[in-house]
């Protein structure tokens, strides 16, 4: 991989290091990662900070504690194109491409990749290094090559590097300059106060809040890949249309605003069927990118 940011953690130092010497929490003893389901999603979404929207080809991966879900991971079908990923991937960067070699990329992401798309813990197990291995421990048992995720979280918390993720440097969103441009000629407030611009929306004559909102709509969709790739092509314009102003607002903000990391994990139990559940402390036996050890 290529450009990747300078700073990682070293994890190898860690190896031979006596577990005793190291702070413990009792209860990780009797945790496991094991399969779960869109229930166990349900009973803890009210905990992340995104909690609307489907993502594509879930699958649900729970972390346990004597049966009971107190964690829950959600992996889903990855973007076919992300720039991100051909930054840290140059393989994977089209470029004078045949129709043919279109198709076989995106076979081989959709083989290959999977991407983290939720991953929420109840409250009561934070901070104690549970969210790290959980993470870690579904990449193996996800059977992908690579596991991706685009998380703004992992700025401020390194959950994902210590699970062994590594990140490109962030890149600024191609369409923001613009949107921040034309932002101005709509509207005084800041692009990222919401609540400020659907107040000046509903301020406006009727004609000219319809022509703003569809302004809005039209800019969005012609600079959001994620409208236009995946399972969600088939719907054309009609589902950025049908769209509630507030979601609407919220995706123009993210689509131009946000600057999630990507990171990517090299899965080295790629291929493998490894039995469920895994106990969460298995992660401690080998590096995050060595083999897992562990075996029922």
């Amino acid at each position: 991989m290529s450009d990747f940011a300078s700073a990682q953690l070293d994890f190898g130092t860690l190896r031979g290091i006596n577990r005793a010497t190291l702070p413990a929490f009792p209860l990780m003893e009797r945790m496991t990662v094991e399969r779960g389901t869109a229930e166990d999603w349900e009973l803890l979404h009210h905990l992340h900070y995104k909690t609307e929207g489907n993502a594509v080809g879930t699958k649900y991966w729970r972390l346990a504690l004597e049966g009971e879900t107190i964690g829950v991971l959600v992996l889903a079908q990855p973007t076919p194109l992300l720039k991100e990923r051909h930054k840290a991937m140059e393989w994977y960067k089209p470029g004078g491409d045949t129709h043919l070699s279109n198709v076989f990329r995106y076979k081989m992401v959709n083989e290959d990749f999977t991407v983290v798309s939720r991953l929420v813990l109840d409250t009561v197990f934070r901070g104690v290094g549970v969210s790290y291995r959980f993470q870690n421990l579904v990449a193996r048992l996800s059977g992908k090559k690579y596991v991706e995720i685009q998380s703004a979280m992992s700025k401020y918390n390194h959950f994902a590097q210590r699970a062994g993720f590594r990140f490109v440097k962030p890149m600024r969103s191609t369409p923001s300059s613009r949107a921040c441009g034309s932002s101005g000629q709509h509207f005084d407030s800041h692009p990222a106060d919401g609540v400020a611009i659907i107040e000046e929306l509903d301020a406006m004559r009727p004609r000219l809040r319809a022509m703003t909102i569809e302004a809005m709509r039209e800019f969005y969709y012609a600079k959001s890949q994620r409208e236009k790739t995946g399972a969600r092509q088939k719907f054309g314009t009609s589902r950025v249309e049908q769209m509630e102003l507030s979601d609407l607002l919220k995706q123009l903000q993210q689509l131009v605003l946000g600057s999630p990391l990507y990171g990517i994990y090299r899965n080295p139990d790629a291929g493998l069927q490894i039995s469920s559940p895994v106990p969460v402390l298995a992660f401690d036996d080998q590096s995050p990118a060595e083999p897992l050890k562990w075996r029922p």
